[in-house]
């Protein structure tokens, strides 16, 4: 075998386990949601829908849901791991110091995943279901709400924000490969706002305070994220100074 030509084979050999590890992990996953879907349904019916009549309008709605929610129980559990290998992916060509920072990566991005769940279904949500009730009222309906739809608008509120919450640990990944610097992020910060208003306008009620409260959030992150690319910033040119310098 060419000799030039073996170490690409090896990383795309690696590239290939790691993500067959990840497909096989999800299908695990996606097994146990299957068998847990019914439960995490009636923890969040009992926690959150006990107001709301929710009915079936095709045979084939509650499969659906039932579909809906294991995968996102297997996205959930998959998350962590599709990270894990990214960082053992990605280590042998980084120094021992960042090795350490990069193995930081893992927790502080489930944290934010997490954070993005939670802030999506505790907050942007029942604020967006409480605006359409009033909506109903103010028009003389009565709703009746299909359950698969309701979820489905459930989780195209919490899945994004789940995934804006990532901002500051992907311009931070960005910035130690190089990819962007500080000066960048703060160049483009213009038209990032934009993007992040028509998004936060896509995926919240057409309302001026549900907008804010999904917007927002996604500004604060940004912002955050150009402050610690910031500091990562700073932390490679000191090293690179220190590499000069033993020369």
């Amino acid at each position: 075998m060419n000799e030039d030509l073996k170490p690409l084979t090896e990383h795309l050999s690696e590239l290939r386990t790691r993500i067959i590890w990840v497909v096989v992990t999800f299908m695990l996953a996606l097994i146990v949601g299957f068998i847990y879907a019914p439960d995490i349904f009636n923890w969040i019916r009992q926690d959150s829908l006990q107001h709301v009549k929710l009915f079936v309008f095709s045979p084939v709605d509650a499969f659906r849901l039932y579909m809906q929610l294991s995968f996102l129980i297997a996205w959930i559990t998959v998350v962590p791991v599709m990270l894990y290998h990214a960082w053992k992916f990605v280590t042998p060509g980084l120094y021992p110091h960042e090795r350490r920072a990069a193995f930081v990566y893992i927790p502080v991005s489930l944290i934010l995943f997490l954070l993005g769940i939670l802030f999506g279904y505790f907050l942007v949500f029942p604020y967006l279901i409480n605006f359409l009730e009033t909506i109903n009222q103010q028009m003389g309906l009565t709703p009746q709400y299909n359950v698969y739809q309701y979820f489905t608008l459930m989780f195209q509120i919490i899945f994004p924000l789940s995934l804006f919450f990532e901002i500051p640990v992907i311009f931070v990944f960005l910035t130690r490969l190089r990819l962007v610097t500080p000066e960048f992020l703060r160049k483009i910060r213009r038209g990032a706002y934009l993007v992040m208003v028509i998004l936060g306008a896509i995926i919240s009620p057409p309302d001026f305070g549900s907008n804010i409260m999904v917007t927002l959030p996604m500004i604060v992150l940004y912002e955050i994220g150009i402050l610690v690319s910031n500091a990562v910033y700073r932390r490679i040119l000191e090293e690179e100074q220190e590499r000069e310098e033993d020369r």
